[in-house]
């Protein structure tokens, strides 16, 4: 069975899995050259990397989750995303207002948002349940590199528990991001 992975740092990783936030920003790997990130799958593994991943960039209540990678070599694939929710963004005071619902500093956000010279991000809301127990497989060389999307060949089912988040707290954080971002109900 194949699966897709999303790689996203540890930090924000661990954020997402602990319930801390539900929400990303996501402007594309460094292969990823033309069209930049586009949430491609709806439902994904959520693939924790330690490449780029960078102190000044987090918010400091997201400070205590950075640690060294526990298993190099080895990929622990703590949880399942669903995407509920995907806004480009392309103003950079929209994207400012979501600086308080996710990890990443207001500088880290700018920096994102012009990157390439193209202004623009995507914000993703999701749904996520940790895997139970989680899944540990080996990084191979198709693995590694600046890439958003990662294609898992898995012979195993993906047990996983409920979501981290309870429904009404969910879909209270959804309208907060619909009211910042300006989107009507």
């Amino acid at each position: 069975m194949t699966l897709s992975a999303l790689k996203e740092w540890d930090a924000q990783t661990q954020a997402l899995t602990s319930g801390q936030t539900a929400v990303i920003l996501r402007k594309g790997g460094i292969m990823e050259t033309h069209g930049g990130f586009e949430a491609e799958h709806r439902a994904f593994l959520l693939y924790p990397t330690f490449l780029h991943q960078n102190s000044v960039e987090l918010r400091p209540d997201f400070l205590p989750l950075l640690r060294p990678d526990p298993a190099p070599g080895q990929i622990i694939l703590p949880a399942r995303a669903e995407v509920l929710d995907v806004y480009k963004i392309e103003s950079l005071e929209e994207a400012l207002a979501l600086e308080d619902v996710q990890a990443l500093t207001a500088d880290a956000i700018e920096r994102r948002f012009h990157y390439r010279n193209r202004p623009w991000l995507h914000a993703l809301v999701l749904r996520v349940s940790p895997l139970t127990p989680t899944l540990t497989i080996s990084e191979t060389p198709e693995m590694l590199g600046c890439v958003s999307w990662v294609p898992l060949e898995l012979g195993l089912k993906v047990p996983a528990a409920a979501p981290v988040l309870a429904e009404t707290t969910l879909e209270a954080l959804r309208g907060e991001v619909k009211d910042r971002l300006h989107v009507r109900r």
